[in-house]
């Protein structure tokens, strides 16, 4: 069984809450292994450093390139709007 949610994150230390209240849990802070990776012991989510991502093919902790020429969506899309 895989994780139950894969986060892609920039840093090397992951914070996780689980989600919105009620369903969440404690805050935690988790160091990522040297593999780039790590899984919150309470809710599974599994937390990846985008830079440390496995480069084998078909590595289902590596996201989905966008197409060339493609808009941005979502999060990452966001976060490149608040840095432009």
């Amino acid at each position: 069984m895989g994780p139950f949610e894969i986060i892609y994150i920039d840093g090397m230390v992951a914070a996780c809450n689980g989600g919105e209240e009620p369903l969440g849990h404690p805050r935690v802070f988790l160091n990522l292994g040297h593999d780039g990776k790590v899984e919150c012991p309470y809710c599974s989510r599994l937390f990846v450093n985008r830079a440390m991502q496995g480069s084998a093919a078909g590595d289902p902790t590596i996201p989905p390139k966008p197409a060339a020429g493609a808009a941005p969506s979502g999060a990452e899309g966001r976060s490149q709007e608040r840095n432009a």
